[in-house]
């Protein structure tokens, strides 16, 4: 299922019209229009935004239809594979419950970047670049990262991701937080 008939198959299952998920989400109607119809790829920022509507964690938004387990081993083709404006995401261990972490390994092509808006929720990132080059900034810093390079910042801080290389990245990293495990928790983008 793509992610705007995930996003429409998860309103009408809540019982939220485009109307009601755009007001509480703080967005256009039309934004939403567009989202469920694919004529728009919503940044992370963006997506993060329209599912404080609901509201929801990214994982939650795309793993929702899993069921849960105790499994400890995730095969390469187990784990939840996540999109949005370009940037894949893999997620080990989505259907874990009561987990406090997210593992991901992120992949960003070039001209990749999680969105415009920053994007700011409570809890700690850190990750290593294991292929290519990434700019990230942490609030309104930006710091250039190659192969090797790591990082680690507190999520309240404003952050966004970027290639603005010619070759893939790919970023191994794990997060807690609202994403990993606290749907009630909101999700905000920076409105700065």
């Amino acid at each position: 299922m793509d992610l705007g008939e995930r996003l429409k198959a998860i309103r009408k299952r809540q019982g939220i019209s485009q109307r009601e998920l755009a007001k509480r989400a703080g967005v256009t109607n039309s934004t939403i229009s567009m989202i469920e119809k694919n004529t728009v790829s919503p940044s992370f920022s963006s997506l993060l935004k329209v599912l404080k509507g609901f509201p929801m964690s990214v994982e939650e938004f795309f793993t929702l239809d899993l069921v849960q387990s105790d499994q400890v081993v995730f095969r390469a083709d187990e784990q939840a594979d996540m999109e949005a404006q370009g940037v894949a995401l893999k997620l080990i261990g989505h259907n874990v419950p009561n987990r406090n972490l997210s593992m991901l390994i992120e992949t960003y092509p070039p001209g990749a970047d999680t969105g415009e808006e920053m994007i700011k929720y409570d809890g700690e990132e850190a990750g290593t670049v294991i292929e290519g080059e990434v700019e990230i900034t942490v609030d309104y810093k930006t710091y250039h990262l190659k192969t090797g390079d790591g990082y680690f910042f507190r999520t309240n801080l404003p952050h966004r991701f970027r290639n603005l290389g010619q070759t893939t990245a790919v970023v191994v990293s794990a997060n807690t937080g609202p994403t990993a495990v606290h749907p009630d928790k909101e999700l905000v983008a920076d409105d700065d």
